[in-house]
């Protein structure tokens, strides 16, 4: 088969072709980034290269130097930047180049807006990579091979997105002497100036300087009789080439702070905080670790890849090492680069290494400070954290006992204090603002908002003053149930247990309860024999004072709200039946105690709107509809 005939014609999914249009329109106001992204995805290149040849010497095929080259050629318009790392076999390079590999595509893309500037921001958060190319390139032509393969294993793959063509590729075999990746950029037009040695210069100074491996041009000099620039024969490296953490933080700009994070997050977006700190002791290593302004779109994924990348003494060994850091701090990017851990070290070792366990345990507490002074001395900073990360957040009650109590102090919720969806409080801020005598901090969940704020757990609260945290996302109430305590003060949901308000409870209120339970006796009896296993007990409340009756489970048990949750999501919940409370105030309850011929449907109405007011589902919704239209024609005879 010759050559030729082995060229294959492919076209771009939908979702790509949506993305290179986006990006040349709402990118392009900041258009230098497209070798910013080539340059870092080139420095990936290598540090995968060096990483394999730990196992593989061979792959370096006599050429040990790792470099980046950037080349430009004004005759043909064109923009080259070369690696020498690992390369791309066919599949890879088709996989790679030819589609978005990441899922949540789909969603992402709903929610781009036609906004270029706050697309520009998502499209930041997608990771813009190797695509961005196009934003000064109508046609871009790829040569590649993987390290270890014979030089006719090369592959060359092209796209134009210019006329007919566009959004179509072509692949091809390809002979290729030296490993790595070469990409040639044909340039739009208007683009000449990235056709300048001098531009191409800043570019790499002012967004890769930090870049570990050297990224070199040809040297130019004057030349007065052509009054212009000329190329000489030999190379000059541009960056500086080192470690940007490993170097004094008094040496580091803010700006180069914020450009290695796009570099290692490929985000579009700066920082929100970041922490560089050297760990000196029976473990040495340096953490440089960054809190993203915007939650990445594959946050929630349900197979992560996210971490932090790792270095063993400056050389790359992985660059999602999840290990490094607890799960409900995904979000965090950054470098730690250990002085102690093997060079060879696998995923399996970070598993069980006591070393790992230390720096896990040092950018956790690193983490969680940096987010403490934020919400201390940050707070617009902090709430603008919270607003993408809080639920991530949250996760940390559950699974960091030892960082539990710190965690505690960062939650921020809503209340009826503001009676708004808004997480704003803090459980310092509820502490601070508690009534004379009250000893609990009192939380009522919900699976909305709304649901939530108008529960009728909460009528004796508001009619007493007694502000309630309002948990309506999914993740609370399993989160809040984890901490018993706060600064002293017992952590209570106010849909368990026998309400007991302590000093905030006078003495004739209790006298009254205790009255009302001996009175209605006979009737609490007579309602739990009618409703039978679907209620543990029946009893006199003082926790309702507009609605006739509500739902409540022993202390001990697992919440109702959760119980659904976990139901819903496919998992095993023991079978529990709930307490019925009535209001021996309202009429409902007064007209049970003298009814005698319907008393069984008033009972289930009184029941089943319960359990709705609660937020559970009836399993016999006609039936219900049945007796109360039954009733109210009863009523109204």
């Amino acid at each position: 088969m010759s050559e030729t005939s082995q060229v294959e014609k492919r076209g771009f999914q939908a979702e790509v072709k949506q993305l290179l249009h986006l990006m040349i329109h709402s990118l392009y106001s900041n258009r230098e980034i497209f070798l910013r992204e080539l340059v870092s995805n080139a420095s990936d290149a290598c540090d995968k290269l060096r990483f394999e040849s730990l196992d593989n010497a061979a792959l370096f095929e006599s050429d040990p130097d790792l470099k980046i080259r950037v080349a430009f050629n004004k005759e043909s318009r064109t923009l080259t930047i070369s690696d020498n790392g690992i390369g791309m076999s066919r599949d890879e390079a088709v996989n790679h180049l030819g589609t978005i590999a990441k899922s949540g595509t789909k969603d992402f893309f709903s929610k781009l807006s036609g906004d270029k500037q706050k697309d520009a921001n998502m499209i930041g958060q997608f990771g813009v990579g190797f695509y961005s190319a196009f934003i000064v390139a109508d046609k871009v032509t790829v040569m590649t091979r993987r390290a270890g393969l014979g030089a006719e294993a090369g592959v060359k793959w092209e796209c134009s997105m210019a006329g007919d063509e566009a959004g179509e590729y072509t692949v091809e075999p390809y002979t290729k002497a030296l490993r790595g990746t070469d990409i040639v950029l044909h340039l739009r037009e208007g683009e000449d100036d990235l056709l300048s040695g001098y531009k191409l210069r800043n570019i790499i100074r002012k967004y890769s300087d930090h870049i570990l491996q050297p990224i070199v041009m040809q040297k130019e000099e004057w030349d007065a009789e052509k009054a212009e620039q000329v190329l000489k024969d030999e190379d000059e490296t541009v960056n500086q080439a080192n470690a940007l953490w490993a170097r004094s933080k008094n040496d580091i700009t803010e700006d180069e702070y914020k450009a290695f994070y796009k570099h290692v997050s490929h985000d579009y977006d700066e920082p929100l905080a970041w922490s560089h700190a050297r760990v000196e002791g029976r473990h040495e290593y340096t953490q440089l670790l960054y809190v993203p302004k915007h939650a990445p779109f594959d946050l929630w994924d349900r197979n992560p890849r996210h971490g932090l990348k790792l270095y063993v003494r400056r050389v790359f060994i992985m660059d999602d090492a999840e290990k490094l850091l607890p799960h409900y701090l995904r979000f965090v990017r950054g470098v730690v680069d250990s002085a102690d851990l093997p060079l060879n070290v696998s995923r399996e070792i970070l598993q069980e290494s006591k070393d790992v366990d230390t720096i896990r345990g040092g950018c956790t507490k690193r983490v969680i400070g940096m987010l403490s002074d934020l919400a201390e001395n940050e707070k617009e900073k902090y709430a603008e954290f919270w607003k993408e990360f809080g639920k991530v957040l949250k996760e940390g009650l559950g699974e960091d006992f030892t960082n539990k109590d710190k965690l505690a102090g960062l939650m921020r919720y809503a209340s009826t204090q503001a009676d708004t969806p808004e997480e704003t409080v803090s459980l310092a801020d509820y502490v601070s603002r508690m009534k004379e005598g009250q000893d609990k901090i009192y939380y009522v969940t919900a699976d909305s908002f709304n649901a939530a704020k108008n529960s009728p757990h909460l009528e004796v609260f508001r009619k007493k003053g007694i502000e309630v945290l309002l948990l309506s996302e999914r993740v609370d109430e399993w989160a809040i149930s984890q901490l018993t305590e706060f600064e002293g003060k017992q952590v209570v949901s106010v849909a368990k247990g026998d309400l007991d308000l302590g000093a905030l409870e006078d003495e004739a209120e209790k006298k009254k309860v205790e009255e009302q339970s001996e009175e209605f006796k006979p009737l609490l009896e007579k309602i739990k024999a009618t409703l039978g296993e679907r209620v543990k007990e029946v009893r006199v409340t003082h926790r309702l004072t507009d609605s006739p009756a509500c739902l409540v489970v022993d202390e001990h048990e697992m919440g109702m709200n959760l119980a659904r949750m976990l139901k819903a999501a496919g998992q095993n919940v023991p079978n529990s039946a709930p307490i019925l409370e009535i209001n021996p105030e309202h009429p409902v309850v007064a007209r049970l105690r003298t009814e005698e011929s319907k008393f069984d449907d008033w009972a289930a109405v009184l029941f089943d709107q319960a359990l709705l007011a609660e937020g559970g589902t009836l399993d016999d919704p006609a039936t219900f509809i049945k007796r109360m239209n039954q009733l109210m024609l009863d009523l109204s005879k």
